[in-house]
C-alpha cells in the first residue's frame, strides 16, 4: 500500500473516532466473566503483543506526550525489519521499514517513582508474522499472556480527579466481591483527544485474581 492510501484511510479513521466510532481500531479480544454491579466488568484478555513507551518524568502529561509521540512514529516507520512482509491495510511495508495499523486501547501506567508506561496494542496480523524491533532505545516489545482484570468505563475529558473517583468505584466494587487486586492501577483509552467528550471511552482497570473464599 502506497503511503499516500496509508496516510488517507489514517485520516479517515481519525475522522470517524471524533464522533465516537472505535470500530475502526483493531481491538484486544477478551471475554467478559462477570458484571459487578452496573459499572464493572470483569474481563479475560487473551494473550496479546504491545509496543511500550517507558519515559521518566514526574510530568504526567510531558511524559505522556513524550511517549505517544514515540509509539507513534514506530508504527508509521520508525521500526527496523530485515525483510518485507504482507500485512492487512492500512500497512506500508519498505524494505527497511514498515507503517503499523493504528489500534485501541492505549494503556497508560505510572509508577510511584513517577515512571509512565505507554502501549500501544499490535495488530494480530503483526504480532503473528513477529513485530519489527523498536529503533528508540525508550521503546520495547512486550508479550503480553493471557490476564484477567476488573475494568470500569467513563466518558468525558480525563484528567487526575476523574481518575481518581472512577478508581474508587473500581475497587469499591471489588473489595465486596470474590475478586481482589493483583497488581497495578492502569488506564486504558481509546480515542483521539479532539473526540466529543462524552462520548469518548475511557477505562481504569486493575489486574485481578479470585478469591478462594468469596464475601459473595
Amino acid at each position: 500500500m502506497s503511503g499516500f492510501f496509508y496516510y488517507l484511510m489514517t485520516f479517515a479513521e481519525s475522522i470517524a473516532s471524533v464522533v465516537g466510532i472505535h470500530s475502526v481500531y483493531e481491538q484486544p479480544r477478551y471475554e467478559v466473566l462477570q458484571h459487578l454491579g452496573q459499572s464493572v466488568e470483569i474481563r479475560r484478555y487473551e494473550p496479546r503483543v504491545a509496543i511500550e513507551a517507558v519515559i521518566e518524568g514526574k510530568n504526567r502529561d510531558r511524559a505522556a506526550s513524550e511517549a505517544f509521540g514515540l509509539l507513534f512514529r514506530y508504527i508509521t516507520g520508525a521500526n527496523q525489519r530485515q525483510e518485507k512482509i504482507a500485512m492487512t491495510a492500512p500497512v506500508r511495508t519498505e524494505s527497511s521499514s514498515e507503517r503499523i495499523a493504528m489500534t485501541a486501547p492505549v494503556q497508560t501506567a505510572t509508577s510511584p517513582s513517577g515512571t509512565l508506561s505507554m502501549r500501544f496494542y499490535l495488530p494480530r496480523s503483526v504480532a503473528k508474522a513477529g513485530a519489527p524491533a523498536p529503533l528508540d532505545p525508550h521503546l520495547h516489545l512486550v508479550d503480553v499472556p493471557a490476564t484477567t482484570v476488573a475494568v470500569v468505563r467513563y466518558s468525558g475529558v480525563d484528567n487526575e480527579s476523574l481518575r481518581t473517583e472512577e478508581r474508587g468505584v473500581l475497587l469499591a466494587a471489588l473489595a465486596g466481591s470474590r475478586w481482589k487486586p493483583d497488581g497495578e492501577v492502569f488506564q486504558m483509552y481509546y480515542d483521539p483527544p479532539f473526540t466529543v467528550p462524552f462520548l469518548r471511552r475511557n477505562e481504569v482497570a486493575v489486574p485481578v485474581t479470585r478469591q478462594q473464599s468469596a464475601a459473595k
